[in-house]
């Protein structure tokens, strides 16, 4: 299955190569963003992931990727510190800023967002920072530390100290960093828009710690609830929620999306995101959505189904139909609304079909319910079947259509070629496609 994100790598602040993915709108991009991950996650956490597709949904290019030492990275985890993550923020900022466009929004998960916040003053074209589920402090992670392996680190200058299931060697230099600078000052500095999102019952990093940031931020700052989730936002629902109302706040301080001419030769394009095992992103014009499918049939249920697009279509093409002759011959439908259903049938149990169909053929029908909030009289009634009869839509559907078909290769479908330069594919700089 074809992947939407571009596998990168680039140098670090200690030269050592990381590793990075890059999530692609289907079209256009509006802005680049840069996420940093929580303490010894990585950049292909599931939630990660999720929130990747629904920015790339909203036209925003996401870079993600592993801090040194930690996923697919180099260096050595121990050698780092608070600072080297700023550090490799900064690193980060600036191959987006060489081989596409410089980032635009800042977003960090937990220590990560503690990164982004200090980060911000040395990326001057951040528009807006989001963080999730972010300490007020980068002293927070400490807590995670054992007073007793706290004191082997002060002792030996780096102890193994056992974080969730793994182990990491954590040095002396990575404490006395984390405790050295408030974050609160740089907080106070950041005057750009901040989102903040946090879980009322996160256990990992308690909602006290919103409560700090906001009080110490200058507006414009917002709060966003992620009500039941856990620190990962583990639950995938948690994932695209927080996905897509930092894709709306982000569509203050981002350029609007607005068509533009590329290689798209028809009316829509869909592509596959890599995300789930259908998941679709769709476009038409500057208009993004998902299609999939439903859970129960292996997809991430994100979007509607191809028929229901299929049923969406004449729904609304009968509701715009109507409309349109309703205001015509000034008749007062009021509101109007169109239910339709779709079902496969044999026609002998389809009392619409043609006499001449053959009984045990399969029939796709569409049911369609139409309400309007008038009193409907039976001259009304038929009246607005016959109009719903000539949908432009409703006619492809009962008449035969053909379809040409072309198969060429894919040639980097998702930015146009021009937005992907010569020298991002050069030197020790690699783009990839997984």
């Amino acid at each position: 299955m074809t992947s939407q994100p571009l596998r990168l790598d680039f140098a670090g602040h200690s030269g050592a190569n990381l590793a990075a993915r890059l999530d692609l709108p289907n079209g256009p991009v509006r802005a680049y963003a840069l996420f940093a991950h929580c303490f010894t996650c990585s950049k292909d956490l599931a939630a990660v992931r999720r929130i990747g597709a629904e920015l790339a949904r909203a036209g925003i290019a996401l870079l993600r990727f592993d801090f040194t030492g930690l996923g697919s990275s180099e260096g050595e985890f121990s050698s780092t510190s608070f600072s080297s993550n700023v550090a490799d923020l900064v690193s980060a900022a600036d191959y987006l800023r060489g081989n596409f466009e410089p980032p635009s929004v800042l977003i960090g998960h937990s220590l990560g967002g503690a990164a982004v916040l200090s980060a911000s003053k040395l990326i001057p074209e951040t528009r807006a920072v989001v963080t999730i589920g972010a300490p007020a402090d980068a002293s927070h992670v400490l807590k995670h530390v054992s007073s007793s392996d706290l004191s082997r680190i002060e002792e030996d200058g780096v102890a193994d100290v056992h974080i969730g299931e793994r182990t990491f060697k954590i040095s002396r230099q990575f404490v006395e960093d984390v405790r050295r600078d408030p974050l609160s000052r740089d907080i106070a500095l950041l005057r750009k828009p901040l989102l903040i999102m946090h879980a009322p019952r996160d256990e990992t990093v308690g909602i006290e710690n919103a409560t700090e940031i906001f009080l110490a931020a200058k507006h414009p700052k917002s709060f966003i609830s992620l009500d039941a989730a856990d620190h990962l936002l583990s639950d995938p629902a948690d994932a695209a929620f927080a996905g897509q109302a930092m894709a709306g706040w982000l569509s203050r301080y981002v350029p609007a999306d607005t068509p533009q001419e590329d290689d798209v030769r028809g009316d829509v394009r869909v592509m596959e995101t890599g995300e789930g095992r259908f998941q679709n992103m769709v476009r038409a014009g500057r208009h993004r959505l998902f299609a999939d499918e439903p859970a129960k049939l292996g997809g991430l249920d994100s979007g509607p189904t191809p028929y229901d697009f299929l049923s969406i279509a004449l729904a609304a093409c009968t509701s715009m139909t109507l409309r349109l002759y309703a205001d015509r011959k000034n008749i007062p439908l009021g509101r109007i609304s169109v239910d339709v259903a779709h079902d496969r049938v044999h026609a002998a149990d389809c009392a619409e079909c043609a006499a001449d169909t053959s009984p045990d053929a399969k029939i796709d029908r569409f049911t369609r319910a139409i309400a309007v909030d008038v009193e409907v009289t039976e001259e009304l009634r038929a009246k607005i079947i016959e109009i719903a009869n000539k949908c432009p839509v409703h006619r492809t559907l009962e008449s035969s259509s053909v379809v040409s078909t072309s198969v060429d290769t894919l040639k980097e479908p998702v930015l146009a070629r021009s937005q992907i330069p010569v020298h991002a594919l050069a030197g020790n700089n690699s783009v990839l496609r997984d």
